[in-house]
């Protein structure tokens, strides 16, 4: 529950892309809405192929957005932007490595006036951690040591699913990448705003490929582009 100790806040408008979940989508709802805050929901169904669609139908109180085909999580977040009507933005994945308990620390330094953007670091302490892949957390951090060189900030975790904007800072944001290239490219775009950036330590529960884990090295090599792309080149 939000402490007192923290400024009220009208709503949280919640983010949440979706990709053929069906089998968590519906527990990740139910986690939010006991996040302790007055939620927006926002959910963009980008595609599924699977019962998601059907799963969203049986949850009360959210909206849901569609696309008629798989365009990505950075297309997905474009397309509910516009229908953001809380005082602070938090992108939630649709699965259950991200956990909502989380909010209250991820949401404190906007709350308390101190940040504008909040980052939630799996490798900056935090709750438990499923341990997983070697290979990926090393991508992960070189990822972000590359796109510190270049924003020159000192983020642990660039590519965290877990991101926070005020509202003012999400409706300012001018994205161009359809899928997971929205985290180094938000992150440039961020760090030539003159914002104020926060991370803190989250839980993270990570999944196997037989799990439903869609990320891999292809979007490796694509985060390395859009970090040279929007840091070098794309700087509108």
């Amino acid at each position: 529950m939000p402490g007192k100790d923290i400024a009220p806040m009208r709503t949280l408008s919640v983010i949440v892309p979706v990709y053929n979940e069906a089998a968590y989508i519906a527990r990740v709802l139910e986690h939010v809405k006991q996040c302790g805050y007055p939620c927006q929901i926002i959910v963009v169904d980008d595609g599924s192929t699977d019962a998601t669609a059907d799963r969203l139908l049986a949850v009360e109180g959210i909206t849901i957005l569609r696309h008629d085909r798989n365009r990505g999580k950075g297309a997905a977040i474009r397309t509910a932007l516009p229908k953001v009507q809380g005082d602070v933005v938090l992108i939630q994945d649709a699965d259950l490595e991200y956990d909502p308990r989380d909010y209250r620390e991820l949401l404190q330094p906007i709350l308390e006036g101190k940040a504008d953007v909040v980052y939630g670091s799996r490798f900056a302490g935090g709750g438990p951690h499923r341990v997983l892949f070697f290979w990926h957390m090393l991508g992960n951090t070189l990822l972000t040591f590359f796109s510190n060189m270049l924003t020159n900030l000192n983020l642990t975790d660039m590519e965290t699913g877990y991101k926070v904007f005020t509202a003012e800072v999400a409706q300012r944001l001018v994205l161009k990448e359809n899928r997971f290239g929205f985290e180094p490219e938000v992150t440039a775009r961020v760090a030539r705003m003159d914002l104020r950036i926060y991370e803190v330590g989250i839980s993270y529960s990570g999944r196997k490929y037989a799990e439903g884990k869609k990320i891999n090295w292809k979007d490796g090599i694509s985060a390395l582009r859009c970090i040279i792309k929007y840091n070098l080149f794309d700087r509108t």
